[in-house]
């Protein structure tokens, strides 16, 4: 029985035994087949926990204005970090060149002494990590400098680690911020900005990136590393000089009207180019101060008032070839259409009008009664004449965020009654700032209408890859003649009417006021409580014009809100900076004729210092060969002709001479040779002299001489 039991432990045994074996040999075959028939397959999965490819951003292309000065651009910024137990760095090498890179580190970021660096740098070396950060917000021109230390200067084999992150910068902030636009991780880009997105943007790179700890990841120095292709630069139309002048010039309106917000474009007549746009808006909870946070001369269409009245006048005269001399009884100048009574902000000088008058003065009833008599039996030919000044529709701008107009039309529920006269002077409409002023740069340019343009071209690494030319909208918005008579009426009411208080005297500008009540909640409100938009457009110099301008300040609330008081002093200030500063707006010397009719004064000088002035300038002269002091003879005008002056003789008799023209140079040397004390009053030449020509005089006596 006995035995019997233990041969049944024993096969039992065996069978443990065998089973063993068979597993473990079951074990060894899978690890084969793991790590020689499958081993790339799971390095390549666990290589996916630990490892991914990450996108490198490009640097963001520049914006630049028309003279190629930066209006916004992307400053890179790295986090800087070392692997300094990299396969290349050895341990002889390390030992030999830490301390020199301690101290180099110490001396870059003043953050940390060369010893605390030394001991950071032993530290990694000793644990084997791959990954020690060192600064974050690391320049570029720091950058440079750190792959320069030793250890680093061995490239991507000298353990520098690099992280670049891009910031938008704006070097001019405020001055045309809304127009240049934003880009901002998770904001839509706007402005320019967003409209060539994808321009500026450039092509992302790749890069390796190896997770070492929790949700930390640090990038892997790969020689496959795709580098990123930074973006294409855009150049604005844009002059920063001019937009400067036009928003201080805005903003000092708006904060002397404590007005809500505005806005004022310059404009270039011929191409259409925006040379400054500026739209500041009152801050939130501060009374004082504004900022460029919404375009309103793009995006935002009201009812512009009597700077519309241009467009009426064009229509009339277009249509019916009404004269400027017509007469339009005005009466006291209030006139109601059914239940609408319209008014004008003066009483008329004359119960009739031409309609030179009624336009120079902004007579509301008398443009209502002008297009009334012309249109009220056919008001959609009114409706259709503005829609062919592309008035009813977007122009297309390169910028997104652009209103929509809104002309009425006679089939809508937009118009009424009364529709048709208030449309006349700018009621029952929508038009931004920028579609009025293409208008009015229509006329200025004899009838061809342009597009805005706010850019010219796109280059990269310099050279232009693409060019933007002037769009023509419309190529005559009307005839010759009617131009003609609109320029006359617009050039009138600065020199005769409602624009008269521009007071500017240097050139001739054409132009039209606008005051509009703002209408809130569909009701316009009592008296006392409405709100105003006061606008001015126009074009200088009128003689030939270069530029159009558009003034807009809604909300003034100092109780002073018509367009010429205070949208006008706005135009007023860049039209003259602009005229002053441009070349343009000066004709050419070397393009008259006759420029010198006779020859101009001179001082009493030496013969040889008046003889090369004139050979210099061109200047007709006939002198005499002298090298004694000489005058001009006054008895030719048409050229320098001198009388020789010896002044030295008459001084050696003792006798005064004529010291007049003298410089005072001059004067001083020739009196203090021969003994005078002399005191000078003024600046200039000898104008007077104490001691009078022809008088005798003793050596040591003083002589007061005048200049001027």
């Amino acid at each position: 029985m006995k035995l019997e039991n233990k041969k049944n432990i024993l096969s039992r045994t065996y069978l443990v035994y065998i089973f063993m074996c068979l597993f473990a040999l079951g074990i060894l075959y899978r690890i084969c087949v793991i790590q020689f028939m499958e081993g790339q397959l799971w390095r390549e999965k666990a290589e996916a926990f630990t490892t991914k490819v990450e996108d490198m951003e490009a640097v963001r292309g520049n914006i630049f204005d028309a003279n190629g000065a930066l209006l916004a651009t992307s400053l890179p910024y790295y986090e800087v970090a070392v692997d300094i137990n990299a396969p290349s760095i050895t341990d002889k090498f390390f030992k030999a060149n830490r301390d020199s890179l301690a101290l180099c580190l110490s001396e870059l970021f003043h953050d940390k002494g060369p010893r605390e660096y030394l001991r950071i740098l032993n530290k990694a070396r000793k644990e084997n990590d791959r990954y020690v950060l060192l600064k974050r917000n690391v320049s570029y021109k720091d950058l440079q400098k750190l792959k320069t230390f030793p250890i680093f200067r061995k490239g991507k084999r000298g353990g520098l680690v690099t992280l670049q992150t891009n910031r938008r910068e704006r070097p001019f902030q405020m001055l045309a911020g809304r127009t240049i636009g934003m880009s901002r991780m998770g904001i839509k880009p706007v402005g320019l900005e967003g409209a060539f997105d994808s321009v500026l943007m450039g092509v992302s790179g790749k890069r390796l990136m190896q997770k070492i700890a929790g949700d930390v990841w640090r990038p892997i120095n790969d020689e496959n590393e795709v580098e990123p292709k930074d973006g294409s630069d855009l150049y604005t139309t844009i002059d920063i000089n001019l937009q400067d002048v036009a928003t201080h010039a805005l903003l000092k309106t708006l904060m002397k009207n404590d007005a809500s917000h505005g806005c004022a474009v310059l404009m270039e007549v011929k191409t259409g180019e925006i040379k400054a746009i500026a739209n500041l808006t009152r801050n939130k909870g501060d009374s004082v101060s504004y900022s460029e946070s919404f375009n309103y001369a793009i995006g935002y269409p009201t009812e512009p008032g009597s700077t519309f009245k241009l467009a009426s006048m064009l229509a009339v005269i277009d249509d019916f070839g009404v004269s400027l001399d017509e007469k339009v009884n005005v009466g006291n100048g209030e006139v109601t259409f059914y239940d609408k009574t319209i008014r004008d902000a003066h009483a008329p000088k004359s119960p009739v009008l031409t309609v030179q008058e009624v336009f120079e003065t902004s007579s509301n009833s008398g443009t209502a009664k002008l297009i009334t008599k012309y249109y009220s039996k056919n008001p959609q030919q009114f409706a259709d004449k503005l829609n062919s000044f592309h008035l009813n529709k977007k122009l297309g701008l390169s910028i997104p965020g652009e209103g929509i107009p809104r002309i009425p039309q006679t089939k809508t529920k937009y118009w009424s009654g009364v529709t048709l006269p208030q449309l006349s002077y700018g009621y029952e409409s929508l038009i931004t700032p920028l579609q009025t002023l293409t208008l009015y740069n229509a006329v200025a340019n004899d009838g061809r209408m342009v597009k805005p343009r706010f850019v010219k071209e796109i280059r990269r690494n310099g050279i232009i890859v693409q060019k933007f030319e002037t769009e023509v909208l419309i190529e005559q918005i009307v005839k010759k003649e009617t131009i003609r008579k609109a320029k006359r009426l617009l050039e009138g009411v600065v020199a005769n009417g409602s624009g008269k208080p521009l007071n500017i005297t240097a050139f001739k500008v054409g132009g039209k006021t606008g005051t509009a009540q703002i209408a809130i909640n569909g009701s316009y409100g009592r008296a006392g409580e409405r709100s105003y938009q006061a606008s001015f457009a126009g074009y200088f110099p009128a003689d030939n014009p270069l530029y159009t301008c558009i003034v807009v300040i809604n909300s003034p609330s100092n109780g002073v809100y018509y367009g010429a008081a205070v949208a006008g002093p706005v135009f007023k200030e860049i039209a003259e900076k602009v005229y002053s500063s441009s070349l343009n707006c000066i004709e050419a010397v070397n393009n008259r004729t006759n420029l010198i009719t006779k020859a101009p004064e001179v001082i009493t000088a030496k013969s040889e210092e008046l003889i090369g002035v004139a050979q210099a300038f061109s200047l007709p002269v006939k002198v005499v060969e002298s090298e004694k002091y000489i005058r001009r003879d006054k008895r030719d005008s048409t050229k320098w002709r001198f009388d020789e002056l010896n002044l030295e003789a008459q001084l050696k008799r003792g006798v005064m001479p004529n010291l007049s023209g003298l410089s005072a140079k001059d004067a001083l040397y020739l009196l203090e040779n021969n003994g005078f004390y002399v005191r000078l009053q003024g600046f200039g030449t000898v104008k007077k002299q104490s001691l009078e020509a022809g008088q005798k005089f003793s050596r040591g006596n003083k002589i007061t001489l005048t200049l001027g």
